[in-house]
C-alpha cells in the first residue's frame, strides 16, 4: 500500500504553507517522536504519495481554501506563514489534541477535537 507516511490504519497528509522549505526528515522526525511516545511504529516516506500530496496542495493553493480532498488518503491540513509554521509546529498542533483523546474507548472529550490526533 503506497503511503506518504506509512501508517497502520490511516495516512497523515501535511500541507505546510511557509516561506521556508523543510526537509522530509523534519516531518518524519516530528511524527515519529510523537508516535514513539505511544508505542506506534515509525513512519516512512513514499514519493508516490508525495506526488499526490503535491497535486492536492497545488489545487488548494489556487484559492487558499483548505478543504479536504476526500481522496484515497486521509489528511491533516495546516497553514501558516513565516517562521511560525514549521514541520514540528504542524505536528505539535495535531498532537496537542492527545490530551482530549481516550484510547481505550476511542472517544474524545465532549466539545473537544481529536480527529487530527487520531
Amino acid at each position: 500500500m503506497p503511503s506518504f507516511f506509512h501508517l497502520a490504519s490511516a495516512l497523515v497528509f501535511i500541507l505546510i504553507v511557509s516561506h521556508s522549505c523543510h526537509a522530509q526528515q523534519d516531518y518524519l522526525d516530528a511524527h515519529n517522536t510523537a508516535r514513539a511516545s505511544v508505542g506506534v511504529e515509525p513512519l516512512t516516506w513514499d514519493d508516490q504519495v508525495v506526488a499526490y500530496a503535491q497535486q492536492c496542495s497545488s489545487q488548494l493553493a489556487t484559492d487558499c481554501n483548505l478543504v479536504h480532498s476526500h481522496g484515497q488518503y486521509g489528511e491533516n491540513l495546516a497553514a501558516g506563514s513565516g517562521d511560525f509554521m514549521t514541520a514540528m509546529k504542524a505536528v505539535e498542533m495535531w498532537v496537542d489534541e492527545k490530551q482530549y483523546y481516550h484510547h481505550d474507548s476511542n472517544t474524545c472529550d465532549e466539545g473537544q477535537v481529536c480527529g487530527h490526533y487520531t
